[in-house]
């Protein structure tokens, strides 16, 4: 009845109007999907992670950004944020984007805009002292103190510090003409005779001294632990003290790989200046905002050349190529660049002079050790020859006890003159046994000297 009431109310009775939902029972129409929160949403959660931005103030908050937003705040590609990946075990890695610098040193997993620092790990209790530090060392002179401030949003701050460098450059241009827009380079302020660092080159510096101190450390810890177990070897070679030497080399293996990675990777920078180019970002926001200031001074002109009838096009056309050239030719000064990085790539050269002198007294040890243990191969060596000539004597001495035995009737067994078959005396027995030692030890001795004679033995 229920299923002939709705055909009667949509089809008005009659038979074209059914549709294949009212040949379906009841129990099927009132079936409805599955709400929403029981199916899987895999896409909408998907990267998204937890980052500690630092603003250029010190002040610092948590943010669950996924991976898209990252990208479009730091202009980064998906390949340089798999670096930073946990999950994948990259090499220490310092790569000069656009907009960002990223930074793969250590425990340190971190991307450093012009205006903030996005970090990853920061939960690790290996990074909490340099977060303490970055918090610190990026904040401004006049305010060292500044305390966490979740309220703040990342946006308005990346916002207010583009307005920041970008009204700095048109005050600077106010002043002093055009020079700073032709070279694409802006001064950099003193404070007490001290050059101060662009925001990016303070976060630099916090990530560099922190991996440095680490391998330090780590470097120190090793040596007080592998030089009294490479003297405790030397003087008792055990299972147990070998098995102490080989752990502290595997470890040695593995810092120095680790050592040696961060160096190379600052080796590369400092040979290659556009990549330490790339890291200007201050300079490159300032460039930006002269590029802007001079685009709307060449929509002035142009305006005012159509306007002028008497001025030559060939004269104008000249200094606007002019103008362009020096605008489209960012080339930053990097000498404050390469005297930060130089200074903590001196510092790691230390550390990896340290580990391969460790390398070197491991070697040297394993070449006393082996020594040594050539030493009693060689010992045993000469007490087997030595046993060997002596079993080789012996078996002299049996075949002559062999010849003895046979049942062959000499006058050797014949009585002495004076006695009796009955009662034979032994003299003939132990001469002859004692003849028979005699020459074997004489032959012993005759084949040892000639050994050492000849040098085979000592």
């Amino acid at each position: 009845m229920r299923i002939q009431e709705i055909h009667d109310h949509r089809g008005g009775g009659g038979g074209g109007g059914t549709t294949p939902l009212m040949a379906l029972p009841l129990h099927h129409q009132h079936q409805q999907p599955p709400p929403p929160h029981q199916q899987p949403r895999r896409k909408g959660g998907a990267g998204i992670r937890s980052w500690l931005v630092v603003s250029d103030s010190g002040k610092s908050h948590v943010e669950e950004v996924g991976k898209h937003p990252i990208m479009r705040r730091t202009g980064l590609p998906a390949r340089d944020l798999r670096i930073l990946d946990p999950v994948l075990s990259y090499p220490s890695t310092i790569l000069g984007r656009e907009k960002a610098i990223v930074v793969n040193l250590e425990h340190i997993k971190a991307i450093i805009t012009a205006t903030e620092v996005f970090v990853l790990n920061f939960k690790d209790p290996i990074v909490s002292p340099f977060v303490h530090d970055l918090e610190q060392k990026v904040s401004d002179i006049e305010n060292p103190n500044n305390k966490v401030n979740d309220e703040e949003s990342p946006i308005e701050n990346e916002e207010e510090g583009l307005r920041k460098f970008r009204d700095s450059f048109r005050n600077s241009n106010a002043e002093n003409g055009e020079d700073n827009a032709g070279k694409g380079l802006v001064d950099v302020p003193k404070t007490g005779g001290h050059v101060v660092l662009p925001f990016e080159f303070k976060a630099l510096e916090v990530c560099l001294e922190f991996a440095c101190k680490s391998l330090e450390t780590e470097t120190s810890t090793l040596e007080q632990e592998a030089y009294p177990a490479l003297d405790e070897l030397t003087s008792k070679i055990s299972t147990l003290n070998l098995q102490r030497a080989r752990h502290i080399k595997s470890r040695l293996v593995a810092v120095f790989g680790r050592v040696q990675k961060v160096r190379d990777e600052l080796e590369n920078l400092l040979d290659d200046d556009m990549d330490m180019a790339e890291m200007y970002l201050t300079d490159k926001l300032v460039h930006l905002g002269s590029e802007e200031a001079a685009s709307k001074d060449d929509n002035e002109i142009n305006n005012e050349e159509y306007e002028s009838e008497n001025e030559s096009d060939d004269d104008d056309d000249d200094s606007r190529s002019n103008k362009s050239s020096m605008l489209t030719g960012f080339k930053p000064n990097v000498e404050e660049l390469e005297m930060l990085l130089e200074a903590y790539f001196a510092q790691i050269e230390g550390t990896l002079n340290k580990l391969s002198t460790m390398r070197e007294y491991i070697d040297d040890t394993e070449d006393y050790i082996n020594i040594m243990l050539d030493d009693k191969q060689n010992q045993l060596l000469q007490m087997g020859v030595l046993l060997s000539t002596a079993n080789l004597l012996l078996n002299a001495g049996i075949v002559v006890v062999g010849v003895f035995g046979m049942n062959v009737h000499i006058n050797l067994f014949d009585p002495l003159p004076g006695e009796n078959d009955d009662n034979a005396s032994s003299t003939r027995f132990l001469q002859t046994t004692g003849g028979t030692l005699v020459g074997c030890l004489v032959l012993y001795f005759i084949a040892i000297y000639c050994g050492k004679k000849r040098g085979l033995l000592e």
